[in-house]
């Protein structure tokens, strides 16, 4: 399977909204709001890095990266979320290969370090581990991880772009 990763175009953006709903339509821990997220973090400019996953010109993957706030006024922090694939292609090294990426191109934009909240036993493979110095209010310490690219780890608690927030349906007019 020869899948590519590359940047959104804005020709993507009805399949990623769609793509997205698909992947976490039966998912075990979803809002099932992840779609109007996506939309409101590329409303809000806060879409620092929006991937895409094609596989013989279907998208089947997507993976987004948003400035997170730190209450310690540290900058160069991202979030990774959410990070979604079609059902028929997870388990076979799409999200790999979307994160692996993702991080990679974090990097390069000189980011200090990047959190998810998600599977402990899925994310620490790319090197997210939970810190006791970082926190996610009202979210289990071990869901909620961190991987540091430059700097040391500051002690804070961090905070998601408000599209995260977003309520039922988005409505981007």
């Amino acid at each position: 399977m020869k899948i590519t990763i590359r940047h959104e175009k804005p020709s993507d953006i009805s399949t990623i909204a769609e793509l997205t709903t698909t992947a976490f339509l039966n998912a075990e821990h979803t809002s099932h709001k992840e779609q109007y997220i996506v939309s409101a973090l590329r409303d809000n400019d806060a879409l620092t890095l929006s991937l895409v996953a094609e596989l013989n010109g279907i998208l089947v993957g997507h993976a987004s990266i948003s400035p997170v706030v730190l209450d310690n006024n540290d900058s160069g922090w991202y979030g990774l979320a959410p990070v979604s694939v079609l059902p028929d292609y997870q388990n076979q090294g799409v999200g790999t290969s979307l994160i692996q990426q993702i991080l990679s191109e974090l990097i390069n934009l000189s980011a200090k370090g990047c959190v998810v909240l998600g599977d402990p036993n899925y994310y620490s493979r790319f090197g997210f581990e939970a810190q006791d110095k970082l926190t996610l209010p009202d979210v289990p310490q071990e869901y909620f991880q961190a991987i540091v690219f430059h700097g040391e780890l500051p002690r804070s608690i961090v905070y998601f772009n408000d599209a995260f927030n977003v309520e039922e349906q988005y409505d981007s007019e």
